[in-house]
């Protein structure tokens, strides 16, 4: 579980990340589970958009996926979320 510092931190961080990836109307799939896991084990910090079409809001996305992938939901601003999960690789971790 996350401080709220270190939710703060993350945030900042993710400020000038590019989204990696996005989703659509027909939400969560086993797939994009797979993808956006494969993106978190290389990059331990890692931001969606949510399409307008989507039928959840961003927030409910964001902690769907989180749960999903064992990672922690970050943060929801407008369509984009925030996902962290710590990476097993023995170094190269964020500091935060």
């Amino acid at each position: 579980m996350l401080t709220s510092k270190q939710r703060s931190n993350l945030r900042g961080m993710a400020a000038n990340i590019q989204p990696i990836g996005q989703v659509g109307k027909n939400g969560v799939s086993e797939n994009m589970v797979k993808s956006f896991s494969d993106a978190l084990e290389a990059r331990e910090l890692i931001k969606l958009s949510v399409l307008e079409t989507s039928e959840k809001s961003a927030r409910e996305t964001g902690e769907e996926l989180a749960a999903a992938l064992g990672a922690e939901f970050v943060a929801a601003t407008g369509r984009k979320i925030v996902l962290y999960r710590r990476s097993s690789r023995e170094t190269g971790h964020l500091e935060f």
